[in-house]
This record gives C-alpha cells, structure tokens and sequence, in this order.
C-alpha cells in the first residue's frame, strides 16, 4: 500500500477505541416508571412556563405605571413582576428541553466524519434519514403529553412578544385622517406667529408656516396645546405658502378658489416617507425633497413630476380673514404624510 493510500485511510477512517469508557444505561432506559416519572416532570416544567407567560400578561395590565405606579419592596410592581415572570417563563421552557434531553432522549455515542463543504446530494438524503431518525428517537410522536404542553409553551411565548407592543402608544383613531386645521384660523409664520398677508409675500417667496394655535392662550395665560401633543399636532399641521404669479397656476377641479392673489398653501410633509420639503424652485414651481428626491409641482395641485411619491402633495385651501391675513377655509382635504394601512 503506497504511503498517500495510507495516509488517506488514516484520515477516513475513524480511531477503532478512543478510549471512552463503556457504555451504561440511565435509569429511564431500563426502568419504565422512572421513564414516566421524567416524562411528567418535563411536563411539569412546561406547564409551568406556560403559567408565568399567562402571569406576565395578568401583570401587565394589572400594575399601575406612570404618575403614580404601584410599588413593591421599594421597586416599580409592574418592572419586577414582568421581568420575573418573563424570565422564569424562560427558565423553565429551558429545563425542560434540558431534561427532556438528558433523561428520555436516545443516549448513545456517535462518530461523525468530516465532510466537504458543499453538501451532495447523498449527504442530503442522509441528513432528511437522521433528522427522520432524530425525531424517531426523541418520542415526540409517541410521547402527546409532553409532545403538547410543549408546544403550549412555545406559542404562550408569543404573548412576551405581543403584549408589549401596547405600549408603543394608543391607538390613532381617526388621527391620521385630519390635522389641527380648522375653518378661519390663521396661517402664521412658523418662527415668530406673525400672521400672513399676500401683500407680505413677493413673487417666487416660499414662507414656512403653521396654524395661529401654537401661539395662542387661554384665559389664564396658558398655552392651549403644549408638551407631546403640541409636538405631534405641530407635525402634521406644518405647512409651506409659495407666491407665484397667478396666470401660471392650474387649479385642479374644484380648486379654482383655494388660493388667494397667486398664494397658494401646502402639506410640508412628502407623501413618500414624511420628510419635511422645503426646496423650492422658483421659475418651474417644483417642490423637491431632500430625502429621495420626489418632486412636485405646486402650480398644478401638487402634482408629482418626478421620484418614487405615489401621491400629490396635500394642498390647504385658503382665504382672507377680516383685516386681510391669510387663512384656512378648512382641514386638508385628504390625509397628509405617506400611505398608511387604511390610505392607498
């Protein structure tokens, strides 16, 4: 035999006695109650994890958070018994795969060749068998009760995950649908809360703007939108007046009196993925975003003329109040922003 055959049945081939010590039988193998015995204490453990998942759900609703959340040993009620639920929820799926493992499935050495990296089609044939084998071993088909509280558990894992999403924030309602915008309110500079005239505008002018609410008071002085709803209603409502000399506007059907003495009003948010677009192009009347470069154009209702934007940008109708300053004669008339879930 040439020194190279040698060499490769020596790598081929496995050691005939590694020295590992001779095989002995565990207790569940060759005793059928201690078989039951492990098969209803890895049930047990199961059973249990689903019994936390079901606690952390009790707790999370149950335990006041915010101004005035319930305490325990000095702790936040509802922090401590969500983590302790969650994770002893885990702790036990994990013994019990453990002990599953360790007491009931196949318990016997194996030798394991090395093989190429890319797999034949041989290798696949023989991974299907030993996951076939595998599973054969485990008992999973054969053992229900153990088979099924298992998959209780997993899928009450999926309330870890679910329930926590509430609080992302309530639900918008109608929200997305309307803006603070209302009949008669004032257009406003957004920096200072000057109202506008068009005769403070020259031709070509781009003006950044918001409703006259955020720099009103009520009665005591006080501001009356303020902290994280004032920030969310200021979003929406942002809104961009451009002049332009009023024989080059097209107005879209029923539109022919939404602006007043060639200013016209418009969403500042791109109905692509809400970018705030401000890039005016004077001579042509584009709008252009900065983000993907989606590009409008304001003298034809908003209309897209460029980028991945399905939709015009949302366009505000506007008149003259009693002393001359620009206002709203309404909300938008469609929702501002990109496409939602119920907005195409």
């Amino acid at each position: 035999m040439s020194e190279k055959h040698e060499l490769s049945t020596l790598e081929t081939e496995p050691i005939a006695d590694p020295g590992l010590p001779a095989h002995e039988p565990r207790p569940t193998d060759v005793d059928a109650s201690a078989e039951k015995r492990a098969e209803r204490q890895v049930a047990t453990l199961f059973g249990l994890s689903t019994v936390f998942t079901l606690l952390f759900c009790v707790a999370y609703f149950y335990f006041s958070i915010g101004d005035e959340p319930d305490v325990i040993l000095g702790l936040g009620a509802s922090n401590l018994f969500l983590g302790l639920s969650m994770g002893l929820a885990l702790l036990l799926l994990g013994i019990g795969v453990i002990q599953w493992a360790r007491k009931l499935m196949a318990d016997e050495e194996l030798i394991e060749y090395r093989h190429p990296g890319v797999s034949s089609a041989d290798d696949r044939e023989q991974t299907l068998a030993a996951l076939a084998a595998g599973t054969e071993e485990s008992g999973i088909a054969r053992r229900p009760l153990i088979r099924n509280s298992l998959l209780g558990a997993v899928g009450a894992l999926g309330l870890l995950a679910i329930i926590p999403l509430r609080d992302l924030g309530p639900l918008p309602g109608d929200k997305l649908f309307h803006t603070i915008w209302k009949k008669g309110m004032r257009v406003v500079q957004d920096v200072d809360g000057l109202p506008i005239r068009p005769a403070d505008m020259e031709v070509g002018q781009l003006v950044n703007a918001e409703p006259a609410i955020f720099f009103e008071e009520d009665e005591e002085g006080e501001p009356e939108i303020e902290g994280v709803e004032l920030l969310q209603e200021r979003a929406k409502a942002a809104v961009i007046l451009v002049k332009m000399q009023p024989d080059d506007i097209k107005p879209g059907p029923g539109r022919d009196n939404w602006g007043v003495e060639g200013v016209l009003c418009y969403s500042k948010i791109c109905t692509h993925v809400g970018c705030p677009i401000s890039l005016w192009e004077q001579q042509t009347h584009h709008l252009l975003c900065p983000c993907h470069q989606s590009t409008f154009d304001l003298a034809d209702s908003g209309r897209v003329v460029f980028g991945p934007a399905a939709r015009a940008v949302p366009q505000l109708p506007l008149a003259l109040d009693d002393e001359g300053y620009l206002v709203a004669t309404s909300d938008f008339t469609e929702p501002v922003g990109p496409s939602f879930w119920e907005r195409g």
